[in-house]
């Protein structure tokens, strides 16, 4: 990995509902990775890596050697702890719901903490190897995150647990760690940085009107996400044509490195050779 100062890779954030091809798209980013060699590193907090590998299986070509990947998914409540979350419901006052604690929200059930370690040495499962802290990369590397619902998950469920319902104070806290990750990896990192996305709407609290909004850990985060950004874009799919767009009037896009503009192509190759040619290494 190159020392050598460069631009710092661009933060992207490619947003849209299910089924808009947003994994699969980060295909023609470890293609474009692998001709001007460069690495890929994938941590998958949801069920997205069957797609990314599909991107090649699909096609009978082999998986690039320089694309790293871990997946770490939050694990979900047990049986036995949902039997035990209705049991309370039915007994249990709203009020002295919300006030439990989970002595069992730590360790190894904590995923968001997982997350964290992930990425301070990044663990590729195919090989074992491990790669050292994402903060600590070049701009000659690149990672994304697939996606942020679990994501988000993870970091609601470190704070409540098996509680069967969070309270606002409970959402401060797990809004706050996530966002202090997310800007550690949009404003403390060299390397390029991806995040996949769901949306969802809502009522925008500035024009009143419904937008679509960045899905997160509660309706006070998802304006404040594509802020951290350099380049939001919004996925669309209109039967079985798949497309980007930075010109939707009902979502919060914006593009350093695209034309703001419909039906877009998906493909991450426009947005890095422009960063190449603004002086990124």
């Amino acid at each position: 990995m190159s020392d050598t100062p460069s631009l710092l890779g661009p933060k992207i954030l490619l947003e849209g509902p299910a089924g808009t091809g947003k994994t699969h798209s980060l295909g023609t980013l470890v293609d474009w990775a692998t001709k001007h060699d460069k690495e890929v590193f994938g941590l998958f907090t949801e069920n997205g890596l069957e797609s990314l590998l599909g991107y090649y299986t699909d096609r009978g070509v082999a998986i690039p050697e320089r694309l790293h990947y871990h997946s770490t998914v939050t694990k979900p409540l047990s049986l036995a702890q949902l039997i035990t979350t209705a049991d309370n419901v039915g007994k249990l006052s709203y009020e002295s719901i919300t006030k439990m604690v989970d002595p069992n929200r730590g360790g190894a059930n904590n995923s968001f903490h997982k997350i964290l370690t992930a990425c301070a040495d990044f663990p590729d499962d195919r090989t074992g190897t491990k790669f050292g802290p994402v903060d600590g990369w070049g701009a000659d590397r690149i990672f994304f995150i697939d996606g942020l619902t679990e994501l988000g998950n993870a970091a609601l469920r470190m704070v409540i647990g098996s509680k069967p319902t969070a309270a606002p104070p409970d959402y401060g806290v797990a809004q706050n760690n996530l966002l202090n990750f997310l800007r550690l990896l949009t404003q403390g990192v060299r390397c390029t940085f991806i995040l996949i996305a769901h949306v969802e709407r809502e009522v925008d609290e500035i024009t009143g009107g419904v937008k679509l909004m960045t899905s997160a850990v509660g309706k006070a985060m998802s304006g404040k996400i594509p802020t951290l950004f350099s380049d939001v874009i919004y996925t669309i799919r209109e039967g079985t044509n798949f497309y980007w767009d930075t010109a939707a009037a009902n979502v919060d896009v914006k593009t350093r490195n695209l034309p703001i503009q419909s039906k877009l192509k998906p493909d991450f190759a426009p947005i890095m050779d422009k960063w190449v040619s603004r002086g990124g290494q």
